[in-house]
């Protein structure tokens, strides 16, 4: 855990890791909790109607360790996948608890998840159970009979479809649970990859995963916690964002946080959200904080108490971090990593870390650089790979049942993220894009992101995309695919008003020469914009063109 000091490089340099022997998730948020103050409140749940609820530590340590009795007496062992295929919930944390008091896997899965997805996820991990609702029981009985590992199905809405009742189990196991005897390096979690750039892979996570994210939490919260802190996302908790970045370290920091069940992110019931929850800490994604932008007057319509606010899994660009300190009245602590190894670059702007258009610094604990294809440290300003050097708590063990993938992942000790990045003259890393996303056009390397957070700014602009499609002069030309704002009609000549908007504020060479105005915009369950789509799309359109 992070310890205040008055300057970055003193907390840097003087900050040390302390991971022991012997460390289990489970009851590090629950049970720990619950010896020391059992009447502290743990979570909060938020209806769309507006009505809340809460749970204590020690309602959430009986309640975990009784499910966990329930599972082990069903057949679920150590070592076994467990999948979660659940909202923001009780029942949620509660079986997070539960699987790791017992030594199993979580394998958490997004609701929004189609047949094919889940099928794919499920048979990949060799999931053993699933613990869900009644949507995800319907999704499951498609793929039943393609799943011959799974035995057991457990249901929070009661017993159906072959499912066991996850009150009745609870109901039945009361009594005390000794966890499994876990070390840091004990499998505890498997999160699976975007597919942003190809098949997604299992990402096998340690105990100790927990303990590596709580410097960067504390970090781009201004060290958390303070009195009051309150934590809400919208990030979906099958994601390492929503999981890692808010549940799990709240639940460990003592504070309290916030469950919302939406079906989909809203910007006005978000809102609604943070200013009766009175929520004092966020994590809201780039592509949610753009969705805010919509909503107008915020600050003259809602009395937020926010303190922090985090964003991350993309980049946020410049003219997002100035609307938000004009809207949201801060600075938001824009941060960096990947479900291999979170958290790893992080702003402070209380410690006077972030400036607009970067990711930040290192977070104390973590070594992170710039490299060519060698591994060699890259020149300032030159862009490279964004790596991350082992050992390293906060690092996945590998991918499952895939150790080649596993091996290409590094080079010599550096972890490679796929992502392009440049780090300036005081060390701030600068997101260019991913591998796959960097437009090469005229010579020039063009980061995508940048030029999606300027189209986002345009008024009657409300999602964009931008990627490279084919040119024979240029060798790729900028194309954006844009989603209209409610009520705006798109024509010809408003495609040239946000080509324009673009050359003005970006440059010559980053603006997008065309511009397709598209009905909806391809999101993972993560919020990224899926550009893989589009590239295709556009190389089509390019090989049309041309008589291909």
């Amino acid at each position: 855990m992070l310890e205040r000091r008055e300057t970055y490089p003193a907390l840097y340099s003087e900050f040390r890791w302390d991971i022991p022997q012997r460390f289990n998730i489970g009851t590090a948020i629950s049970n720990r909790w619950a010896e020391q103050t059992p009447e502290r409140v743990a979570l909060y749940e938020y209806r769309p109607d507006g009505r809340t609820d809460s749970m204590t530590f020690a309602s959430l340590a009986a309640q975990s360790d009784a499910l966990a009795r329930g599972l082990e007496r069903a057949g679920v062992r150590r070592g076994d996948r467990v999948a979660l295929l659940l909202p923001q919930s009780f029942e949620t944390v509660i079986v997070h608890a539960a699987i790791y008091k017992l030594g199993a896997i979580a394998l958490p899965l997004a609701l929004l998840f189609g047949v094919e997805a889940l099928e794919y996820r499920l048979f990949a991990a060799g999931a053993r159970a699933v613990i869900t609702n009644a949507t995800g029981l319907g999704k499951l009985a498609v793929i039943r009979t393609r799943l011959p590992a799974l035995e057991t199905i457990v249901s929070v809405d009661g017993a159906d479809r072959g499912a066991a009742d996850f009150h009745r189990i609870v109901a039945d196991n009361q009594g005390t649970y000794d966890a499994a005897d876990t070390g840091p390096d004990d499998p505890a979690m498997m999160i699976f990859t975007s597919g942003t750039t190809g098949p997604p892979k299992g990402a096998l996570h340690g105990h100790r995963v927990l303990l590596g994210h709580l410097p960067g939490v504390q970090f781009h919260h201004e060290f958390l916690p303070q009195p009051g802190d309150l934590l809400w996302t919208p990030a979906d908790w099958a994601w390492a964002g929503g999981l890692l970045n808010v549940l799990l370290p709240g639940l460990y920091l003592g504070v309290p946080v916030v469950a919302g069940r939406f079906e989909k992110f809203d910007p006005e019931t978000a809102l609604v959200l943070m200013e009766k929850m009175k929520v004092k800490n966020a994590f809201i994604p780039p592509t949610a904080l753009r969705m805010l932008k919509s909503v107008t007057d915020i600050r003259s319509r809602f009395s937020l108490s926010l303190r922090s606010v985090g964003s991350g899994g993309e980049s946020l660009g410049r003219e997002t971090f100035e609307w938000a300190r004009a809207e949201l009245g801060l600075a938001i602590n824009e941060f960096y990593g990947q479900t291999e190894c979170n958290l790893v670059l992080s702003s402070c702007h209380a410690l006077g870390v972030g400036r607009p258009g970067a990711i930040g610094l290192p977070v104390p604990g973590h070594q992170v650089a710039i490299i060519d294809p060698e591994g060699r440290p890259a020149a300032t300003g030159q862009a490279g790979d964004i790596a991350v050097r082992r050992p390293d708590p906060v690092m996945f063990l590998g991918y499952w049942q895939n150790e080649q993938a596993t091996r290409n992942k590094f080079i010599g000790d550096w972890m490679t993220t796929g992502d392009q990045g440049v780090r300036d003259e005081d060390g701030y890393v600068h997101f260019v894009g991913r591998d796959d996303d960097v437009i090469t056009s005229s010579g020039y390397r063009i980061g995508p992101t940048e030029i999606e957070d300027c189209l986002t700014g345009h008024p009657k602009v409300a999602l964009a995309a931008a990627v490279g499609k084919p040119d024979p002069m240029r060798t790729e030309i900028v194309k954006a695919y844009v989603v209209l704002r409610s009520g705006v009609e798109p024509s010809d000549a408003l495609a040239e008003e946000i080509r324009l908007w673009v050359r003005e504020r970006l440059s010559a060479h980053e603006y997008p020469r065309e511009v397709a105005f598209v009905e909806s915009m391809p999101l993972t369950t993560t919020g990224k914009v899926i550009r893989r789509i589009f590239r295709e799309r556009a190389r089509n359109e390019a090989g049309e063109s041309e008589g291909i």
